[in-house]
């Protein structure tokens, strides 16, 4: 409700961004996702051309840059299972043992990703979507490959392994194809391949853990945060906390007894464990100035690992599931690691996979053997002709906005721009209550050697510090928070300066990120000299009507009805401001995109042409949320540093 009163407040008071917005562009000129929504004179219209080899070569070297996924070991220890992008697109390989030659399990152009291995150690469970359409179907291959096992796959419906039963016997995944915003779950025997209909709920619930005596732990997830868990057992489904509320929360099963492990920052600033039984929440974890951004517990409920948030630094920590005390764990010095985390334990509870990120180099992936209490490396990255040495590390810097709060930024800055004016460009997050961290960046390098500053604020809204700040963008807050985008740049050409002179500035961000961009080249036109946006939102009705239906509810309750809210949500509209836009602008987007419709680039764009302001769309059409596909992602990312060469560098000489 408190989004509904901060729009009524807008409504009242008529806030407005700077200047009124236009009312000749909200005409919604497109309607749904994916092809459907896009005649084919469209898509080929703005389909990619071709662009400068020479750019091309280097994104595509830097991109042979990579690093398996943490991936999933199996119950004795034997072989992992990794998702690797090797052949462009991302699939399945398989280890028989540590440092071992990889062997490709999955093929294709069909993106699948591991998900489990069955108890038994026979089967995996892989999920596998195509061309962006994220409507993935739930799979079964044996551990010595071959072909798929389909558990459940249909054409525009979306299905999510869950968890297999303790004794290996049952599959369990939720699906919506009945109702496309609402999900059902089922169970599959997988000896007998039948499927069942476990559970019918109402909105988007997920089945995050489970016991042996059949007790299954469940989450309604209420909101963009907000979340109420339950417990279903014998057919029924009992509340245990987050009804009725607004808050934060991460649960899992502790032990037998009924008493849970929850993360939640309901009771203070920051997320920190709790113990809960029987509605009483018993704090694990010290009262400290920093986030617990994730936990799990191993199936033999034995040990907690947990991830502490320093400032967007992840560091992780270990305590016994009974006494709830620090237990050994294998920790690396700051020097050494600038994240460490965890990955996938075993169904034994014996092996851990674990990922170690420095910023000189790709991540390394280990697995912990917690009998033997040995650490052992399981794949190497590759950088073929690539000299990873002399990366530069992220700084963790801050700007001040209009009111005087200061905002965290890292900023990477080529050595030679200590001393001479070199152009900067802004990378804002997604979410919006995402959160930029440091590490290793073979794409951000790539700019870096052009000769660019990058910088990727954690402007108010992000996750990561504090409850008062991620919530700093709700209700009639929101257009302060917009200021920060503003502010930003205000600070760099301000305090930037070399001889006198500013920096020309850029921006640029992928989904509420392309938003914020947007909103930078017209709300605040002039202040950033071009921008690039990847799958951001122009118009908020129409990208609210036009949202996949199991996206809408989420959505509605961070930005508002687009009925009831609609003048409000125009004035938040960058397509309004477009009589404003003065620079030039780069769009990009997946045309199979189902968050934010690819008719949000397109409205815009035809905008743009109309006014003869300096544009480009690509749309790619084998693509959805974001540009995924190896041969893709170097277009798009060719595209982009040769645009902010030609808007910012070649203009600042």
């Amino acid at each position: 409700m408190k989004y509904l009163l901060f729009f009524s407040i807008l409504l009242i008071l008529n806030i407005s961004c700077s200047s009124s917005p236009s009312k000749t562009n909200s005409k919604k000129e497109y309607s749904g996702v994916g092809h459907a929504s896009l005649s084919s004179e469209i898509i080929k219209k703005y389909s990619p051309r071709s662009v400068d080899p020479e750019t091309l070569r280097k994104v595509e070297a830097s991109m042979d840059i990579r690093t398996p996924s943490l991936g999933v070991i199996s119950p004795d220890g034997s072989k992992l299972f990794v998702n690797w992008n090797v052949t462009g697109v991302n699939q399945i390989w398989r280890l028989d043992g540590p440092m071992k030659f990889p062997v490709q399990m999955t093929g294709g152009n069909e993106r699948a990703y591991v998900q489990d291995i069955t108890p038994d150690g026979k089967f995996i469970v892989i999920s596998r979507d195509r061309n962006g359409e994220e409507n993935p179907g739930v799979y079964l291959q044996s551990v010595r490959g071959g072909a798929l096992i389909k558990v459940y796959r249909k054409t525009g419906v979306r299905a999510f392994f869950q968890f297999i039963s303790h004794d290996g016997k049952y599959l369990y995944f939720r699906n919506n194809e009945n109702d496309r915003a609402n999900y059902d779950f089922y169970r599959y025997e997988i000896s007998t391949k039948e499927t069942e209909l476990v559970l019918k709920v109402k909105g988007s619930w997920v089945m995050v853990d489970h016991l042996k005596n059949g007790k299954i732990l469940l989450v309604f997830l209420k909101g963009n945060t907000a979340r109420e868990y339950y417990q279903f057992n014998k057919g029924k489904l009992e509340p245990l906390f987050g009804q009725g509320e607004d808050e934060q929360y991460s649960a899992a099963y502790l032990n037998n007894k009924g008493e849970l492990i929850v993360k939640t920052n309901k009771f203070g600033e920051y997320q920190r464990l709790y113990k809960w039984r029987k509605g009483i929440f018993t704090p694990i974890t010290a009262d400290r100035k920093f986030d617990i951004s994730g936990f799990s517990i191993d199936p033999s409920r034995k040990r907690i690992l947990y991830e502490i948030n320093k400032k967007g630094y992840f560091h992780l920590k270990a305590i016994s599931a009974k006494t709830l005390k620090r237990i050994y764990f294998p920790e690396w010095k700051p020097n050494e690691a600038e994240h460490t985390y965890s990955g996938f334990t075993s169904s034994t509870g014996r092996y851990t996979t674990l990922g170690v990120s420095m910023y000189r180099s790709p991540r390394k992936s280990f697995v912990y053997d917690w009998e033997r209490r040995q650490l052992t490396k399981w794949t190497l990255p590759s950088q073929p002709e690539i000299s990873t040495k002399s990366f530069t590390r992220a700084k963790l810097k801050s700007y001040t906005a209009r009111d005087g709060v200061k905002i965290p930024m890292f900023v990477r800055k080529p050595s030679q721009c200590f001393h001479q004016n070199c152009p900067v460009i802004v990378n804002f997050h997604g979410g919006p209550e995402s959160q930029r961290h440091p590490g290793f960046s073979p794409r951000t390098e790539l700019y870096l050697q052009k000769g660019f500053i990058f910088v990727e604020p954690n402007v108010r809204g992000s996750r990561g510090y504090g409850k008062s700040w991620l919530h700093s963008d709700n209700g009639a807050k929101r257009l302060d928070v917009l200021t920060d985008i503003e502010d930003c740049a205000i600070f760099i050409k301000k305090n930037w300066k070399v001889d006198g002179v500013s920096p020309k500035v850029g921006v640029m961000g992928g989904s509420y990120g392309g938003y914020s961009a947007l909103v930078a080249m017209t709300i605040y036109a002039g202040t950033y000299d071009a921008g690039v946006a990847n799958v951001g939102m122009s118009n908020l009705v129409s990208f609210l009507n036009n949202t996949s239906s199991y996206r809408r509810y989420s959505r509605v309750t961070e930005y508002g009805d687009p009925v009831k809210d609609r003048e409000a949500l125009m004035k938040l509209s960058p397509i309004n401001y477009i009589d404003k836009i003065k620079d030039p602008l780069l769009l990009i987007h997946g045309v199979n995109d189902p968050r934010v419709p690819a008719g949000e680039s397109v409205q815009i764009q035809s905008l743009l042409e109309k006014k003869n302001i300096d544009s480009t769309l690509l749309l790619f059409p084998d693509e959805g949320h974001g540009v995924r596909k190896r041969k893709n992602r170097a277009i798009a990312t060719t595209y982009t540093i040769d645009f902010f060469v030609k808007h910012l560098l070649k203009g600042s000489e």
